[in-house]
């Protein structure tokens, strides 16, 4: 049951950049977008279309500039997290919209950019599994689930846990039934032919492979957090709220 009155409108955004994967986006988009009486804002620094990892190309409606304030930030994650790691403009309206939002969300490795904009502090979180090791570099509490959620902090695991994410902020912020029945028009009813969709089912052989082939981001990634761990240490001058304000 949600405390928010259906009367009240809804303001979600959603931060798209080049280089992510779209999934994290578009997944959360099909079921967030369809919560009633709300609007969902399409966000990036410049109104120029951004090509996904894969090369979908995608359309922010708003700059960062124009967005109202929102009640729900969602923020995707994909190979281009690893730039945004490092850009303020992107670290601070993170910030700042967390400060006021009912939640923040975020899916697969957007929980690193988080992170970096100094949001996981003692905060319980998830990532995607290649990544989920690096979520202490930024203070969090790492938890191995699907769907975590603490305070006004929610986040999915890797890439197809964002439907399964979003469904949980549908349910928080219109309720349970109404959730529900977003979860029927989309006909969310996941039947995997394979029992491989995480480390701890996926046969060795085939974890092997995965491992090998995210090598090179995984490197990379590591690299950054560690980079940002010092960073942010760095910054604490005083003790900052670790529910954003």
């Amino acid at each position: 049951m949600s405390n928010i009155q259906p009367e009240t409108h809804l303001n979600i955004g959603a931060i798209i950049f080049p280089r992510l994967d779209q999934t994290d986006f578009t997944a959360p988009f099909e079921v967030l977008s369809r919560l009633p009486n709300s609007t969902f804002h399409v966000l990036w620094k410049e109104k120029v279309p951004v090509k996904d990892i894969k090369g979908l190309i995608l359309t922010p409606e708003k700059t960062l500039s124009e967005s109202p304030p929102l009640d729900l930030l969602l923020v995707p994650g994909g190979y281009g997290q690893e730039a945004l790691m490092d850009d303020e403009t992107i670290l601070s309206f993170i910030r700042e919209q967390a400060v006021h939002t009912k939640y923040v969300f975020s899916v697969c490795t957007g929980a690193l950019i988080c992170g970096a904009a100094g949001l996981l502090k003692t905060v319980r979180a998830t990532t995607h599994w290649s990544a989920f090791h690096l979520l202490e570099y930024f203070g969090a509490i790492p938890i191995d689930e699907r769907v975590v959620i603490d305070g006004k902090f929610v986040s999915a695991a890797g890439v197809t846990a964002g439907i399964d994410g979003a469904l949980r902020v549908a349910a928080l912020l219109r309720g349970d039934r109404v959730a529900q029945e977003i979860q029927l028009q989309i006909q969310y009813a996941p039947e995997p032919p394979f029992n491989s969709g995480t480390p701890a089912t996926a046969p060795p052989e085939i974890l092997a492979a995965a491992r090998s082939t995210s090598r090179e981001i995984s490197e990379a990634r590591l690299t950054t957090a560690k980079r940002i761990a010092a960073r942010l240490a760095a910054k604490r001058e005083a003790p900052r709220s670790n529910r954003f304000g």
